[in-house]
This record gives structure tokens, sequence and C-alpha cells, in this order.
């Protein structure tokens, strides 16, 4: 797996891109440190389905994450190849390498990271310009460019929804314990919903989180932890993998797998 770096993202403009191209990361490798990743409330349905979800703190307020690792820099879901190896893919690495961001005026705009996007000065096999010929965004790039936007109105809604939900008392503390190969390995910082605070609330209450969009929220993470277990059983066999005599790998500078070797606490 390639080392890991920060993404460091640029405005997309036509004085900087006009006559470049970029390139599709070909794997999943770029995010094998990540154990959290964020979710807009459009795509919890799909997610719950597959992966583990539980609210956490972004900023002053709580988000939905998938949970996708036990350890700080290790990413159970990401296979030494870079093959993303769950049923679902995240909106938030699908559409890597852009991102929208905002400038200092505010406005948020398409930026790419172009390390990430492998840039260069012709196109090659796969490359894809940035503008067309008059000018304005690829077809391709102005559909990132809405896809990017569409999550971000989700994500938008989104926090108001968990903010009803957290106000309402609906989101409690979730502590979870899971058994793997090696030992107990404990998760904190983690909130989810709980069904019977959500059932107690007065019928106001409720419609206001109904008008909110916040109970298909507090449900498909409910919905999704079934999943929570997948990660002890995916760390046991990242560990049994290794053990394998005929398929030896060793823990270089950028997977380090030594948390496998004893009981430790994830604070999130």
């Amino acid at each position: 797996m390639s080392q890991h770096r920060q993404p460091e993202y640029h405005p997309v403009t036509p004085e900087r891109h006009a006559s470049r191209w970029w390139h599709a990361p070909s794997s999943y490798s770029w995010a094998a440190r990540d154990t959290a990743v964020p979710l807009a409330g459009s795509e919890l349905a799909r997610a719950a389905l597959h992966l583990p979800i539980a609210f956490m703190r972004d900023g002053e307020s709580l988000m939905p994450f998938a949970i996708v690792g036990l350890e700080s820099g290790i990413n159970l879901f990401v296979a030494h190849d870079g093959t993303w190896t769950a049923g679902y893919v995240p909106a938030a690495l699908r559409s890597r390498p852009f991102a929208l961001l905002p400038l200092q005026d505010g406005r948020k705009v398409l930026c790419i990271d172009e390390e990430a996007g492998r840039m260069s000065g012709e196109q090659g096999t796969s490359g894809h310009p940035f503008l067309s010929d008059g000018g304005k965004l690829s077809p391709l790039l102005q559909q990132c460019l809405d896809f990017l936007s569409a999550v971000e109105e989700s994500r938008q809604s989104t926090r108001k929804a968990c903010f009803a939900l957290e106000s309402y008392g609906v989101l409690v503390a979730w502590d979870i314990e899971l058994k793997t190969a090696t030992g107990m390995r404990r998760l904190e910082g983690l909130f989810r919903a709980d069904e019977a605070k959500l059932n107690a609330l007065p019928d106001e209450a409720f419609l206001d989180l109904r008008r909110a969009h916040a109970i298909p929220l507090a449900y498909a993470q409910l919905l999704s932890m079934q999943h929570i277990q997948v990660l002890g059983h995916r760390a046991s066999a990242r560990l049994q993998a290794l053990q394998q005599p005929m398929t030896p790998v060793t823990a270089s500078g950028d997977l380090d797998l030594s948390f496998l070797e004893r009981g430790d606490t994830l604070k999130f």
C-alpha cells in the first residue's frame, strides 16, 4: 500500500487545470488507515445493509459514520491489494480524488487532491480532461460536481436531523466490546439510537422528528448494528492470514498491525 499522507486539495480552475488531465485512483489503498467514514443521510439505508454505523462528534454536532476499523491506522474493509471488500462504498470514498470545499469567503468549490488524481499534461491511456473545449467543466467533472453537491445537501439536512435526535435524547453513548483472536477490543466515543427512548417520546416530539426526517436515520443505524461483530471477525481473519506460513507478510511503515497483539481501547 502507498505511504499514508494527508490529502492536499486545490480548487479546479482554468488557470491551473485547462491543459491538464486527471486519472481516477486504481484502488482504495489511500483509505487503508481510515477507521471511520462519514455518511450522508441519503445513503444510510444502503450502507446499513453492509456496514456498522454509529453517530460520532463532528464539530459540535453528532453525525453518522461507517465504523471500519478497531485501531487507528487499520481499515478492515480495505484488502492488502487496495480492494474495497464491503458490499457498499460510501460516497465520501467514491468521490475521490474530488471534494467540495469552502474558500475563505465561504463559497464551496470543486477541488482535487492532485496527487491522488495523478495529474498529467497529456491524456495517456485512461486520463480525463478537466475542462471542455468551451472552457467549462468537462461532462464527467460536471457529473462529479453534481454528485458532491447532492451529498453536501444531504449532509446539511442530516446534521439537522441528528441535532433533533440528540435534542430529544434519542442518541445515547455506545461503548462496544468485541472479541477478536487476541482478546477483547473496546471502542469508545460512539453513539447509537435508543429505540426504547424513541418509542417513549410524546406524539408531538415524534412528529417533530418525522418533520426533520430523523426517524429513518435512527432506524438505519439500529439496523446496521448487526454488522458490528464483523469488525472482530475481520480483525481475527487478518491476523490469521498474516500467520499463514505460505503467505508471509510483514508490517511495513504504512501498515501497523501491532494492535492485533494487545488488548486496547480505540477512542473516536
